[in-house]
């Protein structure tokens, strides 16, 4: 069996800035308390006695420093790759634009049709069936290649969800929302079947 672990990265805003939608052309650090919720999750995987024997993260600056801050408490070198489809969904004309511009522009309806069945909105550039594939693949590759192994994965909001539409049984009235230092835990069989054991835990 092998185990995926398929977290959130940290904030990159603090209390009293102005959040913006910050997408796959904004590449934003991780903010004063996102370094502490990577932290977090360090202390928490460390507490909980989890070895990972790899991890992945995207190409930008948010997730690989959530994840250098992850496993920091591992008592081994833990090889970080990065996977070009982690990175975050394009916002077209909303990117990096304040979420009360960015609700004007598209509308409350379309913003629920994204966070509760993962339709984009008009502009917004993400092929939802090329990303469902790409973690498909990824699941398969598991499966065979890391059989046996515990993987640290860490990407963003908008790409997360469609892991959860990748499941073998689908994800059925989960929240597609992964909060922001939160994780999900994907168990994958020698066959390549994907369930989803955990979602939303947040240390």
């Amino acid at each position: 069996m092998t185990r995926v672990y398929v977290c959130r990265h940290g904030n990159t805003f603090d209390k009293g800035d102005v959040v913006t939608r910050v997408g796959g052309r904004t590449d934003l650090p991780l903010s004063t308390s996102g370094r502490a919720q990577g932290e977090a999750l360090g202390r928490h995987f460390g507490e909980a006695g989890l070895s990972f024997d790899r991890a992945f993260c995207s190409p930008l600056q948010r997730t690989k420093q959530t994840a250098e801050l992850a496993l920091a408490t591992q008592d081994h070198e833990v090889p970080l790759s990065v996977l070009p489809f982690l990175v975050e969904v394009d916002y077209g004309p909303d990117e990096n634009k304040p979420e009360e511009e960015v609700v004007a522009r598209i509308g409350e309806a379309a913003l629920k049709a994204w966070e509760e069945q993962a339709i984009p909105p008009d502009g917004w550039l993400i092929d939802p069936p090329a990303v469902v594939a790409r973690w498909q693949e990824f699941f398969a590759k598991a499966a065979k290649k890391y059989e046996g192994e515990t993987i640290l994965l860490v990407t963003s909001n908008g790409i997360a969800r469609f892991a959860l539409q990748a499941l073998s049984a689908g994800a059925g009235d989960t929240d597609l929302k992964l909060k922001t230092g939160a994780y999900g835990v994907f168990e994958i069989d020698a066959v390549g079947g994907v369930r989803l054991e955990s979602w939303n835990i947040r240390p």
